[in-house]
This record gives C-alpha cells, structure tokens and sequence, in this order.
C-alpha cells in the first residue's frame, strides 16, 4: 500500500468544537505515523491489525466503546476525477471517528485540496463532532459522482438519439456498455448509503439537528433516485429494442410468406411444364411459351391482388423511409 503521493505525511487540523482531524498519508502499515496513533489513540489498534486486510474492500463496523461512545472504523473505495478533469480513477481511504478524532489515511491528493478550501474549511469549522466532519467529506467525494451522472446522461441521451433514428444492430452493445456503467457507480454509492445507515445506528437521535447530515443525506437521496431513474430508463431502452428485434422477425417472416404465396403459381407452372412429358399442352406449338407465361403473370398478379384486397399484405411491401423509428 502506498499514499497517494508516494510520501508519507500527517496533517493536524483542530477546529473550534475541540476536535480535530488527522489527515494521514502513509506508504505501508507498518509506519511510524501509525504506530504514533496507536499510542495516542489505543482503541484504534483492532482497525489497524484489521485494516491491510481492506484492501480493494468496502468496510464499516460501528462499535460503542465502554458500551456508550460511537466508534466507526472502516475503509471505502470511490472514484474520483483525475487531473484531465474527463475520466475517474478509483481511489481508496481508510477512516476512524469517534467523539474527540477523525483520521482519515491515504486520502486522494484531489479530495485534500477540496477539503481545504475555504468552503469546505468553512464547513469543517461548523461542525459539532468528527462524525459531522465526516459527512463533509463523504458529500464532497459524492460531487464527483454527480458529475460522473451527468457524463452518463450525455452518453445515455446519445444512445436515445441513435435508438430512435438508426436502430443499429449494435445499438444493444452501447445499451449494455450504458447498464454496466451504471451498474459500476450503484456498487460504489453503496458505503455512502451504508454511512448513513450506520450513523443512524451508532448516533441515534442526535444527527436530527446535524446540518452536516442532512445535506448528506439529502445529496445520496438526490443520487440514489437518479440513478434508480437511469436504471428504469436502461430497461425501457431495453424492452424497446427487445420489441423493435421481435417486429422485424415478424416483419420478414411476413413478408417472406407474402412473397411466397404470391410466386407460387409460378413455383407451380413451372414445375409442371419442366416435365420431361412429350404431349404436355402447347409444348410444341409457337404461341405456347407466350400463353404460359402470360398465364403466370395473370396468376401472379392475381395472388397479389387477392391477398391485398383481403388486407393481408398491408404495408410489409413498401418501403419506408430511413429516418422513421422501426
């Protein structure tokens, strides 16, 4: 495991409600910053044995400490937005809360420079408890999939676009690439809606007047319902295509038995005067290959006007325009 930027490194910040942060970078677990919060910190030894066993996992254990004090200790991957400002790298921090601490290790370099803004700053100074100092941080990192969602839309509403205009063949790879997209930030979200159950969990009541909080759980309410959107919207682009596939099968198979049926007095004529008979009729006589194949043209034409005149044939037979949806 190494930091984020490849040197080891611990940031102190204390904030007016007398608790701090300890914004930690290390290269392995074995560190001297590690064994300094051991000491300084002695209830963090059971997360720190645990925690090089975290890695590339999702982690969260809320424990009460005496059996009163909320302790929660975990780990969470996200994807965050790297310096090109077009494409997300995953990224992976561990942190530990109780009422007087937040630590948080190896930290993305981007997300340290957001948490010390003057906003961000600002917020952290209003803040009661790490716990809220935590919420912060999670609706921060929560903005990077707020842009990633509105990069997916642009992509889904181009999908749309062709959807209705080609309905390419492979249009339902890009509908796929579109679901397993999605299917990706859903399992990312995942710890941050389990955050903010554990939290209820851990700290009960006492988050009702938390503002921290509450734009937190407002913004994973906003993410979760946008992406339960996109996921139905994945689903009827699906079942479109899935309809589209079944009228065209029908469509041809139609269209086929249509042309059949009408060329079979052709079929028909055909087989007849391809006998190797000697007395078939007009087989010898001049006027006879113009007789049989005005006969079948008759026939033919007559076949189709039967059937249209039936209703049968309908539109199957005429062709449509390339901009029209099917």
């Amino acid at each position: 495991m190494t930091g984020s930027n490849g040197t080891e490194s611990r940031n102190i910040h204390t904030f007016p409600k007398g608790w701090e942060w300890y914004d930690v970078q290390i290269d392995h677990w074995q560190s001297s910053r590690i064994e300094e919060l051991r000491v300084q910190y002695p209830y963090t030894a059971e997360w720190f044995d645990l925690a090089p066993s975290l890695e590339e996992r999702n982690y969260l254990s809320v424990r009460f400490r005496d059996g009163v004090e909320a302790v929660m200790m975990g780990t969470m991957i996200y994807k965050v937005m790297d310096a090109t400002a077009d494409n997300y790298k995953l990224e992976q921090f561990y942190f530990y809360i109780d009422n007087n601490v937040l630590i948080t290790i190896n930290l993305d370099e981007h997300t340290r420079c957001v948490m010390t803004n003057s906003e961000r700053f600002s917020m952290l100074n209003q803040c009661q408890r790490p716990i809220d100092g935590m919420f912060v941080l999670a609706r921060a990192i929560l903005h990077y999939y707020h842009t990633g969602m509105d990069q997916f839309e642009h992509n889904l509403r181009l999908v749309e676009s062709e959807m209705r205009v080609h309905n390419r063949k492979s249009l339902m790879d890009d509908i796929l690439t579109a679901r397993f997209e999605l299917l990706d930030w859903s399992n990312l979200f995942i710890p941050f809606q389990e955050l903010i159950a554990a939290s209820k969990e851990g700290y009960h009541g006492e988050l009702d007047h938390s503002p921290s909080f509450q734009q937190l759980q407002h913004r994973v309410e906003r993410l979760g319902k946008l992406m339960h959107h996109y996921e139905r919207e994945i689903d009827t682009l699906v079942s479109i295509d899935d309809a589209i596939s079944a009228f065209r099968g029908n469509e041809i198979m139609k269209t086929l038995t249509i042309l059949t049926v009408i060329f079979t007095p052709a079929t028909v004529i055909g087989a007849i005067w391809g006998m190797n008979f000697e007395n078939l009729p007009a087989i010898r006589t001049f006027w006879g290959f113009t007789a049989i194949s005005g006969l079948t043209i008759l026939w033919t034409g007559g076949m189709y006007l039967w059937m249209r005149a039936k209703g049968w044939t309908g539109d199957l037979l005429r062709v449509k325009a390339k901009n029209k949806n099917l």
